[in-house]
């Protein structure tokens, strides 16, 4: 099958020409974000390739359908960048990955934690710089801390049980309580969660209804000097409604490595750029927080599952074997 793939970076073509070894597929890899400015350079390919910050709204689907694609094929578990509305009416098939390493992101949203607690990015510029001084290092012990886990998903199960190793005692907030969660802490209402939790991380989709979860009121009802990590996508926080609570203190360190207007910035190099995102230049202002480009997912057996099942569901929908991970308006396949 003929597959358009855009946002291709080196380690996507590695690894997905690793993948497509037995399998045949015909993948062309475009560098460029799919926009409605790149669309045409799918035109005659039955299948596109997209990821997290393409654009797939009802104007590039419409055009995509113009030009022969039929499936759309995501190389993420998240889609909330895809009109699925539109694309069911045009007739157009779309796919994705539910699930590649869950351990990689529940890892990551820990490393933030540990390394915004002992404030490591600090200290090791500063012995870089013969400077070793304790002075503004001090952390506290995870042993005993309350964290607040929003969505128990395959990750966010993942985190708490992690956490729970640490010795943390373990709230969570999901529509859907899970035994494995039920057995190692508690579900408790989402204010109570904020109330009471040290650590509040982020795991849950983003739908309307949790767009904005984390806002002014959300902020206002934690403790004072609680610690935020989002891993999961960048629009369920306000990001100016954090922004007041660091200067405010309410938050006491911010860990991201989603942020909600990330696609111009995320997966490329900015460096000899000036950054012309005003609220995300004011976040990297402050010392207590922490930013990473949307990595959380980036290991090595991720990426080589992400490339296997996105294969795959090109493969299914070509010809009909194995299974196609489709998603509609209505339901998940």
């Amino acid at each position: 099958m003929k597959i358009a793939m855009f946002s291709t970076k080196s380690y996507d073509a590695t690894y997905f020409d690793r993948a497509n070894r037995d399998l045949g597929h015909e993948i062309t890899y475009f560098e460029p974000r799919l926009l409605e400015s790149t669309v045409s350079l799918a035109i005659g390919f039955p299948a596109v390739c997209a990821f997290v910050n393409d654009r797939l709204n009802a104007p590039v689907l419409t055009k995509l359908f113009e030009g022969g694609t039929r499936l759309i094929a995501l190389r993420s578990a998240g889609f909330n960048h895809v009109d699925l509305e539109a694309a069911d009416e045009l007739g157009l098939t779309v796919a994705r990955v539910p699930a590649y390493s869950p351990h990689a992101v529940a890892e990551h949203a820990v490393a933030m934690i540990l390394s915004l607690n002992r404030k490591l990015a600090r200290a090791h510029n500063r012995v870089r710089e013969a400077n070793f001084s304790l002075e503004g290092l001090l952390g506290f012990d995870l042993n005993g801390k309350t964290v607040g886990v929003v969505g128990t998903g395959k990750i966010g199960r993942l985190f708490a049980g992690i956490m729970r190793g640490f010795g943390c005692r373990v709230l969570a907030y999901d529509p859907f309580p899970h035994p494995e969660v039920e057995a190692i802490g508690s579900y408790v209402p989402l204010a109570t969660l904020f109330n009471e939790s040290d650590i509040v991380s982020l795991h849950c989709p983003l739908t309307p209804e949790t767009h904005h979860l984390i806002d002014d009121e959300a902020v206002a009802r934690m403790k004072p000097g609680t610690m935020l990590i989002n891993t999961s996508r960048g629009a369920l926080v306000d990001t100016l409604a954090v922004i007041e609570g660091l200067k405010s203190g309410r938050i006491g360190h911010l860990g991201l490595d989603v942020y909600e207007e990330e696609e111009n910035l995320f997966f490329q190099d900015l460096s000899d750029r000036v950054i012309q995102d005003d609220v995300f230049s004011r976040l990297l202002t402050f010392p207590n927080v922490l930013v990473t480009g949307h990595q959380a997912f980036f290991t090595a057996e991720a990426v080589t599952a992400i490339a296997e099942t996105t294969l795959a569901n090109a493969t299914a929908f070509e010809d009909g074997t194995g299974t196609l991970h489709r998603v509609t308006a209505d339901k998940l396949a």
